[in-house]
Parts: C-alpha cells; structure tokens; sequence
C-alpha cells in the first residue's frame, strides 16, 4: 500500500499474524531497504509471537535519495504513516522500530504516536568517531520502554544501558547486525511477547484491518 504525507509517498509492507496481538512498525536505515536482514529477523520473530508487521520505506526513498533531510520532515512523515496504520488496526497494541536512522526516528516520535515501545537497532549513538555529538538525549526522551539491540563492533558507538529499559550487545556484529540476523530476532521475541502480556493481549484478538482494501 502507498500512504501519501506532506514529504510524498511512503510505501508500506504488511505481513499479519492470523490472531494478531499488537501492530510491530518497521523501517529502514538511511540509505537502507526494509529488507535488511536485521528488519526481516525481526518481522519473522515477531509474527512467530503474534505481531503483525508493517513494514515502511519512508518518502525520502521512495523517491531515491539516500538521506532524510531534516527530523521534523522525516517526522512529520512519519507520524501521517503511523496515524494510517492505527486507523487500519485500531484498538490493537502499537510498537515501532527501525535500523540505525529508523531507530532514531522511531524513538523521536513514539509518545507522539502514541506507541506502546520502541525497538531500536544498531542505534547510531554518534557519528563514526565523533562520540562528543551524542544522541543519547533521543533514546531517553522516547517516553517508553526501548530496546536496544546493537553490535559490539559497531563504529557508530554502544548506547549505555541506562540511556534504555533494555540494552543487548551482541558480540562480533557491527553496525549492519548481519552476521547473525536470527540472533537479532530471538532477542526481539519475548520483549514483544511480555510487552503485550503487560497490554493484557493474550492472543484473542481477531485483529481484522478496518478498510483493509
């Protein structure tokens, strides 16, 4: 499905669990595709516990370029995306997450959207050998429970476990989560799992999109 924002068309990739019990958002990296090994780990791991899976290319690539300009556009966007897929599955539990830029963006706009948690990989922490430009501030300014799940290898840098409900480094990764995607998404599993046991969503729900075309 195409959803329009003010920034143009985002393109969004839907995989639905047959009793859902939450809506699992995903997207990309800056220069990245939301077939990154990491994303579909997680989008497999996710459906094996109940979520249904959305999977979003922002505006910025769909149109081809490769990196999102300002945060409040890419933002702004967002929230068009996110206020869309809500419409579609009301009432269901909303978690939103990304790779690298989309884990920033997941994290900058989750109380906005009204998430239930974040699931941020590979957070960029800082710029390659710039750990003095931090963005710590934006996981903890999130407003919810984050996981973090980020590669001991990885030039961008290792959030502090403080900075998040949950952080797991995982040795010999890099910024790319690549080496052991399936890792990344057996991690991810029983956080999604408890967060929707503490939303009191044990599986019941028929979970049929609203206008679903």
């Amino acid at each position: 499905m195409k959803v329009m924002t003010p920034r143009g068309p985002a393109r969004v990739e839907v995989d639905e669990a047959a009793r859902p019990r939450m809506l699992l958002v995903l997207t990309h990296g800056s220069a990245g595709t939301v077939d990154a090994p990491d994303l579909l780990a997680v989008r497999d791991a996710a459906l094996g516990v109940g979520a249904s899976v959305a999977r979003v290319t922002q505006p910025f690539r769909v149109a081809g370029a490769r990196a999102p300009g300002p945060a409040a556009r890419q933002d702004e966007a967002w929230g068009v995306v996110l206020a869309e897929l809500r419409a579609r599955w009301p009432g269901l539990p909303l978690v939103q997450g990304g790779r690298s830029n989309g884990a920033r963006v997941a994290c900058r706009t989750a109380a906005d959207v009204g998430a239930a948690g974040v699931v941020a990989l590979a957070f960029p922490l800082h710029p390659p050998g710039r750990p003095e430009r931090s963005r710590a501030e934006e996981l903890r300014g999130a407003g919810v429970d984050v996981l973090v799940v980020n590669g001991d290898r990885d030039p961008f840098g290792v959030p502090d476990a403080a900075d998040a409900a949950r952080l797991v480094v995982l040795p010999g990764e890099g910024h790319e989560l690549k080496k052991d995607p399936a890792r990344v998404g057996e991690v991810v599993a029983p956080w999604l799992d408890a967060l929707a046991r503490a939303h009191n969503v044990g599986g019941e729900r028929p979970g049929s999109p609203t206008g679903w075309p």
